[in-house]
């Protein structure tokens, strides 16, 4: 199972045409830090272009742990292993923990390659469902018992969960380490998004809640807070997994990029990642409240969008369920406008009623622009099911 989000990547190429790009989740240029990157990138360092420690360079797991204690997760050299981005992380995760034929409980919808990387290692998905706080914890006993076997593994998006933006409440973050215990499941706590709040006040991660539980997997990335193409991301698990994971990610890439390791260590170190967050965030809540004014502008009460606090995305979901979005893409994109349709974000093929949009890419003119083409392409194509 390819990426549909990856896939639309080379498809926006091949267009010449002006498109407004919800599709992607990631900042636009102009709120990525390119300047700093750029110096730190040309610093002559020893060593910089051979092969680096599989675990990671010292002195970035260094600015790893100070990252993570100074937002409330104390951690230590043998909890981290370096990743080429969070997708590599998902992939050792789903490599330790998932056999064919194992049962997968995941969000739906959810991120459309956390359930390819667990379809790739033989998962069964258990597709569970979302309200305004996040994974609907409650359900999962009654959702297990009826398939008669408990899962493997759980994997969540606790903060700003990709596609929906919603956040998982404490209560629910609670019961979920409860059920995880219970079961004897791992919980992979996939949170790219996590230190991209600008509204409302931090609810503690699981890590917090439990600190030192051995069944929680997290998986972190600079790819949202940063730039994506850095490729720079780390795992935090129980130290009895470190061998394991050294092997595994031998058998990927042997090492994450040193440069790029070098270049993120120097930016941490140097104090830079508190003042990048403080710009960007504004930029971001007022990119969001853009796109919310400008659905409401051009479709009214014929969407339903959610609210999120941080992170990059809305959900859209249409009043009218026949609406088809998977048909509707093609003539938004010849309209100039690209999104991500629901049914990507699951594995049965649900939510054809609903989109992703990303406004961390767009200004609030292009964002409004972008949305008026959208409902022009709904206006014209009639795209039902």
């Amino acid at each position: 199972m390819g990426s549909v989000i990856d896939s639309s990547t080379s498809l926006l190429a091949r267009h010449t045409h002006d498109i407004v790009r919800f599709a992607m989740g990631a900042p636009s240029d102009d709120l990525m830090p390119v300047e700093l990157l750029d110096r730190f990138a040309a610093n002559p360092v020893p060593g910089k272009y051979t092969y680096g420690s599989t675990e990671g360079e010292p002195d970035f797991v260094d600015q790893i742990l100070k990252l993570q204690a100074e937002h409330g997760h104390a951690s230590a050299p043998d909890r981290v292993t370096v990743t080429t981005g969070g997708m590599q992380g998902l992939d050792l995760a789903c490599k330790l923990f998932v056999d064919p034929g194992d049962l997968v409980i995941v969000e739906g919808p959810t991120y459309t390659n956390g359930n390819a990387t667990a379809l790739s290692y033989g998962a069964q998905l258990l597709e569970a469902p979302l309200d305004e706080n996040g994974l609907v914890v409650e359900v999962l006993p009654e959702l297990v018992a009826r398939g008669g076997r408990t899962p493997k593994a759980i994997y969540t998006i606790p903060n700003f969960q990709n596609p929906s933006g919603v956040t998982l409440s404490l209560a629910r973050r609670e019961q979920l380490l409860e059920l995880a215990a219970q079961w004897g499941a791992m919980i992979i706590d996939d949170d790219p998004y996590g230190l991209l709040r600008f509204e409302n006040s931090p609810i503690p991660s699981l890590n917090e809640i439990d600190p030192g539980n051995p069944r929680i997997f997290s998986v972190r990335t600079l790819s949202k807070i940063l730039a994506p193409g850095l490729r720079v991301g780390w795992v935090d698990a129980d130290p009895s997994l470190h061998p394991l994971l050294i092997n595994a990610k031998q058998a990927m890439d042997t090492c994450t990029s040193v440069p790029a390791q070098r270049t993120v260590t120097d930016f941490l170190a140097g104090g830079h990642l508190q003042p990048h967050l403080d710009r960007v965030l504004s930029l971001y809540c007022e990119r969001k409240n853009a796109m919310r004014v400008a659905l409401d502008r051009h479709f009214g009460d014929a969407v339903r969008a959610t609210d999120p606090d941080g992170g990059f995305f809305l959900w859209v979901a249409f009043a009218d369920a026949q609406v088809d979005t998977a048909a509707l893409f093609e003539p938004a994109l010849a309209e100039g406008v690209a999104y991500i349709p629901g049914p990507a974000f699951s594995t049965n093929g649900n939510f054809h009623d609903a989109l992703r949009l990303c406004f961390a890419t767009s200004t609030p003119e292009r964002i409004d622009e972008g949305v008026a083409r959208l409902k022009a392409a709904v206006d014209k194509s009639g795209a039902q099911r």
